[in-house]
């Protein structure tokens, strides 16, 4: 529950962010099709911290790397609400890249709920991390709607130095926390010396994993970066803006409730083609209108995929890797997503600006088949092996 709500108190910060940095962006950047470049830097930043974060939580360990990091968020919210009453966009990429650094900590929390638990339990303990997504989806964005005025020469910017009340109460839950620091015991049976990494990746379920993940974030982090501006050149008031977010955001974390059991009960290949599936869906309703009811319906069911494929993947990395081989799996995986992620959410402004709602969500069908694609390589694959074994 501590962890659950650590999370929720970053994804508060990153829902606020979501919701108008395109829309700080867009007024503060001389290019508009720049408007998206904030978001995509919290993202790339994430993803550069990753690979640093997952060694630096290894050494110090969990608890006290966690507390140390979120001092990077409570500048990061200094640092954009500064920009926001300068007036430099340059400033306000900075600062929101800032918050993506603490981000490629913060996305941690999940394999640390996933590392203390014993292998039947990895897929709910997940699930009931990411619950405090829920907090956020109502958090995030109505912290933007409601504090976006109460300086009416620099709207937003009291939004973002809220962000620094949300990281300090972060550092104040994480002391609570206690999270043992797993030893490598190579006496103990459980204990395997590590593989190659090219080995690791070379594994069927590591592959479908990593795309999942990486494939389904970059799909949402498409569409939603550009709803905000989608929504705004469609003349829809940013409490419509608002409402859809937090809705959509709402999606990403409710399901997680039951997302773990799901999983239990039908399988990963099942949960993983269901959420690939709700994002076609979404994409068939964006295009078919642009009313407040479209964005809002999209943004849900994008929402519900991006869960099942998040976590449906996260659960599907931790069966490829033993203990011995956990710190660097995680970031190679969490490179591989937050990339992704990163150049889908920079595409989304220029794709909005130059050509439309329609030909951002045209684009995310592509990656949408491949997964497809290979969910259909992975059955193949293991039913193959299991058609072996028998005739051995």
């Amino acid at each position: 529950m501590l962890l659950a709500t650590c999370q929720a108190l970053m994804m508060s910060s990153n829902t606020l962010v979501v919701a108008s940095s395109p829309l700080v962006g867009m007024t503060l950047a001389e290019d508009k099709s720049l408007a998206s470049l904030p978001l995509s830097a919290q993202l790339f930043a994430g993803m550069l911290m990753s690979v640093p974060a997952a060694f630096f939580l290894e050494k110090v360990g969990r608890k006290r790397g966690f507390m140390l990091a979120t001092l990077l968020g409570m500048i990061g919210g200094i640092v954009t609400a500064t920009a926001i009453v300068q007036g430099s966009f340059w400033l306000f990429v900075a600062g929101v890249a800032t918050l993506g650094l603490f981000n490629g900590f913060g996305n941690y929390y999940r394999f640390a709920a996933a590392d203390v638990v014993d292998v039947e339990h990895k897929s709910r303990a997940i699930s009931y991390v990411m619950i405090g997504g829920v907090v956020a989806a109502i958090v995030g964005p109505n912290l933007a709607n409601w504090t976006r005025l109460v300086v009416e020469s620099a709207p937003f910017s009291f939004s973002y130095a809220t962000i620094l009340i949300l990281y300090i109460t972060s550092f104040i839950v994480l002391s609570f926390t206690r999270i043992p620091k797993v030893k490598h015991d190579e006496d103990s049976e459980a204990w395997r010396p590590p593989r190659a990494i090219g080995r690791i990746m070379m594994q069927p379920r590591f592959v479908v994993a990593i795309l999942s993940a990486a494939l389904g974030y970059a799909v949402m982090a498409l569409v939603m970066t550009a709803s905000p501006l989608a929504m705004h050149h469609h003349h829809h008031d940013f409490s419509d803006t608002s409402f859809v977010i937090q809705w959509h955001v709402l999606g990403m974390f409710a399901p997680s409730f039951f997302t773990g059991h799901l999983i239990r009960r039908f399988g990963l290949i099942k949960i993983i083609f269901v959420g690939t599936v709700l994002s076609v869906l979404s994409v068939a309703i964006n295009l078919l209108g642009t009313s407040v009811g479209h964005f809002w319906w999209g943004l849900l069911f994008l929402g519900i995929s991006w869960n099942f494929l998040f976590i449906g993947g996260t659960t599907m990395l931790t069966e490829t890797y033993h203990q011995s081989e956990r710190s660097k799996t995680q970031a190679i995986n969490d490179v591989t997503v937050f990339s992704f992620a990163a150049a889908a959410s920079l595409s989304a402004g220029v794709l909005q600006h130059h050509f439309g709602w329609e030909m951002v969500n045209l684009s995310a069908l592509p990656m949408l088949a491949i997964i497809l694609v290979a969910l259909g390589w992975l059955v193949i694959k293991e039913r193959s092996v299991v058609a072996d074994k028998i005739l051995q």
